[in-house]
């Protein structure tokens, strides 16, 4: 087990400016989740591009500042996993869904980077980046997803994340968990083998803010997230990601050096 005999005070310690961004893009978006009811309201579309645009990036802002905790201890990545799982579960049943939404954030984060130290090399995450958007379709189509979201929304509620609406206080977008857990996944692989972890924050966020954009133009109940978060991974870092292939398809088994060009 990777990480399994370290002591859990081995964690890595972030930078303390990162620490400070991270705290103060935490309090923004507690504010926005905690009034949001009582912002103004936006037309149709707007509402619509303050989530893809605004919202989705600032919560995912927190995976990006939290992004060196990757390689933390396997055991301490797993406990805070649980934790935060459990916390959420909790949360949630109380009624506290809004605080529930950001321990559903970490304990999936978490549990990525947990999944991420099993990789032991970076073509099992292009199999995986590849594999995922099929099921993911199958699932959201014609498979269990489909059936929780039409039949048991409630289910649902309790397995997403929301983005709430400025201006409303029932409404908001839904994101599932598996989502949050392979956003976290790449962007973890993005960094541990040298990709261009800045640019694949950057289509992560565009993937999943381009899924709900289209999901609402075509007035569908919802899209699989997987397709387009897959390809927000594998676009940036095609280049690299061949090179990679190709060095293990003739046995090198070299992962691809730091690019100058990755954020």
């Amino acid at each position: 087990m990777v990480g399994g005999a370290t002591s859990l005070l081995a964690a890595p310690a972030l930078p303390t400016r990162r620490v400070a961004a991270f705290a103060a893009l935490a309090v923004l978006v507690g504010l926005y989740y905690g009034t949001h009811q009582w912002w103004f309201e936006l037309p149709f579309w707007w509402d619509v591009a303050w989530i893809c645009l605004i919202l989705i990036p600032a919560v995912f802002g927190l995976v990006w500042f939290a992004l060196p905790l990757w390689h933390a201890p396997l055991r301490q990545l797993l406990v805070i996993a649980i934790v935060c799982g459990v916390a959420a579960i909790v949360l949630q049943a109380t009624g506290a869904g809004g605080v529930a939404n950001f321990a559903k954030l970490a304990a999936m984060t978490f549990a990525a980077w947990c999944f991420l130290r099993f990789f032991e090399e970076l073509s099992w995450v292009v199999l995986v980046a590849v594999i995922v958007p099929f099921v993911d379709s199958y699932s959201v189509w014609r498979g269990p997803t489909n059936t929780i979201v039409n039949d048991k929304p409630e289910v649902f509620s309790a397995l997403s994340f929301s983005f709430p609406i400025p201006g409303a206080a029932r409404g908001a977008a839904m994101l599932g968990l598996p989502d949050l857990l392979f956003f976290a996944l790449f962007l973890g692989a993005s960094s541990r083998w040298s990709l261009r972890t800045g640019w694949t924050w950057v289509c992560l966020v565009a993937g999943l803010g381009g899924t709900m954009a289209l999901a609402t133009w075509l007035e569908v109940g919802g899209l699989p997230a997987l397709p387009l978060l897959s390809v927000g991974f594998l676009l940036p870092n095609a280049d690299l990601l061949w090179r990679a292939v190709r060095r293990r398809r003739d046995g090198s088994g070299q992962a691809p050096g730091p690019d100058p060009g990755r954020g």
